[in-house]
């Protein structure tokens, strides 16, 4: 075992080393080159560390991979270039699966009693292996069908390792002029989500909330637990219906697109806003499609819940930014730790930053993917210089939050959605202001989760 975490350490170790050699070999190139060859050499070096990215994090399991992911969604929202979007999306491609036998064994041990007895049967083919853990499809004694997902052997001591280099990488961030206390805090902040992600009787109850959070939502579905099939390796939960993405894209019909977007949208302000609990993970793989344009949510490791006064800070942030009010949106991102300043130039390039993002939002309705989109290229010059001000900072509560909002955003773009996300986000952005006001009652969100 300590060979193994050895050899962990020293791949992601080498990783972090190639790609930082080839930053600073394409920045000593264009020291002297104009300004096209200086483009040509970022996108070659862009594309030499998303294949080493790709190469190395995709022959392994654990946080590095769902860190890779990360990346992979990351780089479908901003704009990079296609081949690097492309080299990346590798990363949510499936990995070589666990050979069944593993799987039954640990099934066994995990919950106590041979198979036969808790399944009538199980389809030795994975329906899907992830970075963390293996699912195969089952049917009950009952007849019900049921997915039942398994963690992968080795996860929890390879944890740590991965943790040791992301600690190191996010250090290496004193590039962008990032102080130790704000890369110490989004350290602790991706720790506990991935700590989480590897406890299932924490994502059981994290299934458990959203069941009864989303019981009524139009268009969306979560699947049922089998509570007595459950245990801290091992989950059993119905087998939702529905396609992946690219599947869904290439059966289903435009005005299904058009409805799977719109809900994932809304659903995104649902819950951020109104329940304080976000479904954080933004992997495609993690969203079923039906042909109708019904979302089935799977995967409920990375659940990320807000205080209601700091997402009452984030609506008021939303608000005034759609209202082209830059005095509040700066006061609102000084009380949520994002502007810890007071430099009139670092004010004004963060208002730009959130005008910019806020400007489809001014529309009556706003088409994600169509050839007028353009907020990306636009926001990209004002991204580009934010790391430079110390005094702009990324609260931990933001990480996954944007991470999440990131991930949708590629799929919204995908989908190619028109809606009044104007309308959307006032709605439930304003229901987070008066409930922080106690002008609402308790909906029974984020504060009363299980764990």
């Amino acid at each position: 075992m300590a060979g193994r975490r050895l050899d962990r350490l020293t791949r992601l170790g080498g990783l972090t080393g190639k790609v930082t050699r080839s930053y600073l070999q394409e920045r000593l190139k264009g020291v002297l080159a104009d300004e096209e060859e200086r483009a040509r050499l970022k996108r070659r070096f862009q594309l030499e560390a998303a294949e080493q990215i790709a190469e190395q994090l995709g022959q392994l399991r654990g946080a590095a991979m769902k860190v890779g992911q990360g990346l992979a969604a990351a780089a479908g929202a901003i704009d990079l270039p296609e081949e690097v979007v492309l080299t990346l999306s590798r990363l949510n491609r499936e990995a070589p699966p666990v050979p069944y036998r593993w799987i039954a064994e640990d099934i066994e041990s995990s919950l106590g009693r041979p198979i036969t007895s808790l399944f009538a049967s199980i389809n030795p083919r994975p329906i899907g292996t992830a970075s963390l853990g293996q699912a195969h499809a089952g049917v009950l004694h009952t007849g019900r069908p049921v997915v039942v997902k398994v963690l992968h052997r080795g996860t929890l001591p390879s944890l740590q390792t991965d943790l040791t280099v992301l600690r190191a990488l996010l250090r290496s961030g004193k590039l962008l002029r990032r102080s130790g206390e704000e890369l110490d805090q989004a350290f602790e902040e991706i720790s506990a989500r991935l700590h989480e992600e590897t406890d299932y009787l924490q994502e059981a109850a994290n299934i458990a909330q959203f069941q009864r959070l989303l019981r009524d939502r139009e268009g969306v579905k979560v699947p049922a637990l089998v509570p007595a099939l459950c245990s801290d390796r091992v989950l059993t939960m119905d087998l939702l219906p529905g396609v992946p993405l690219q599947e869904f894209l290439c059966r289903a019909a435009p005005e299904a697109h058009a409805r799977a977007g719109h809900t994932l949208g809304g659903l995104f302000f649902e819950m951020v806003f109104r329940h304080r609990t976000l479904h954080a993970d933004p992997h495609p793989g993690n969203f079923l499609f039906q042909e109708d344009g019904t979302v089935g949510l799977v995967d409920f490791g990375c659940v990320k819940r807000f205080d209601e006064f700091w997402i009452a800070h984030y609506a008021r942030a939303a608000l005034a930014g759609v209202d082209g009010d830059s005095e509040l949106a700066l006061a609102a991102a000084r009380d949520l730790g994002a502007w810890r300043g007071n430099s009139p130039q670092a004010g004004r390039l963060l208002w730009s930053f959130i005008d910019t993002i806020a400007a489809p939002f001014r529309a009556e309705e706003y088409t994600i993917g169509a050839a007028e989109h353009s907020v990306m290229e636009r926001l990209r010059p004002t991204l580009r210089r934010l790391p430079m001000h110390a005094e702009i900072a990324v609260p931990p509560d933001l990480i996954y939050l944007h991470r999440a909002l990131a991930g949708l955003y590629a799929i919204a773009r995908r989908l190619v959605v028109r809606a009044p996300w104007g309308a959307l986000l006032r709605r439930e952005a304003e229901y987070a202001v008066n409930f922080a006001e106690g002008r609402l009652p308790s909906t029974g969100s984020a504060d009363e989760h299980p764990r």
